[in-house]
C-alpha cells in the first residue's frame, strides 16, 4: 500500500515540478537569485533531478546514476527544454524503481547511512518525498516572485 502511495506523490509531484519549471515568464529567470536567496529555481530543479536519481535510481534501482551535487548548484543557464527531459526522465526512473519494490523492501534498512545512522526503505523514500516538496514549494516561491 505505501508503495503505491508514494508512487502517487512521486509521480504528482514531479509533474507539478515540470508545470513550474515551464511556467517561468522568462526563461532566464530560472537562474536569477538575490539577497538572500542563493539558490535560483533552476539548481533547485537540478538538484531534484540529481537527488532522486542518485537516491531511487542509483541506490535503489542499481541504475549506475553518479551524482555530482556541486554541480546541482553551480551549473548555470541549462536549456529549458533539457530540464524538462530530464525531468521527465527522472520520473521515469522513480516510478519503474518503485514498481520493483515490494512491501518487504519497503520494511529492509536503506542499503546505505545518509543520516547517519540506518533507517527503512519507507522512512527515506518518504522523507526523498517530504524533500522533493519542500523545495518544490521554493521553486513556486521563486517563480511567483520574478513573475509578472
Amino acid at each position: 500500500m505505501l508503495r503505491k502511495v508514494l508512487a502517487e506523490l512521486y509521480e504528482r509531484d514531479l509533474d507539478k515540478l515540470k508545470s513550474e519549471i515551464g511556467s517561468y515568464a522568462d526563461e532566464n529567470d530560472l537562474w536569477k537569485t538575490s539577497g538572500t536567496v542563493t539558490n535560483s529555481g533552476g539548481n533547485l530543479c537540478l538538484h531534484l533531478i540529481g537527488n532522486l536519481n542518485h537516491f531511487i535510481g542509483g541506490v535503489l534501482g542499481g541504475s549506475g546514476y553518479v551524482r555530482h551535487r556541486d554541480e546541482e548548484f553551480s551549473n548555470k543557464n541549462v536549456g529549458l527544454e533539457r530540464m524538462l527531459a530530464d525531468i521527465d526522465a527522472v520520473r521515469n526512473v522513480v516510478l519503474s524503481t518503485l514498481a520493483e519494490l515490494t512491501e518487504e523492501d519497503l520494511d529492509k534498512p536503506y542499503p546505505i547511512e545518509v543520516f547517519g545512522h540506518p533507517m527503512t526503505t519507507a522512512y527515506f523514500l518518504t522523507h526523498l518525498a517530504t524533500h522533493l516538496n519542500y523545495h518544490l514549494g521554493q521553486i513556486n516561491y521563486h517563480r511567483r516572485l520574478l513573475g509578472p
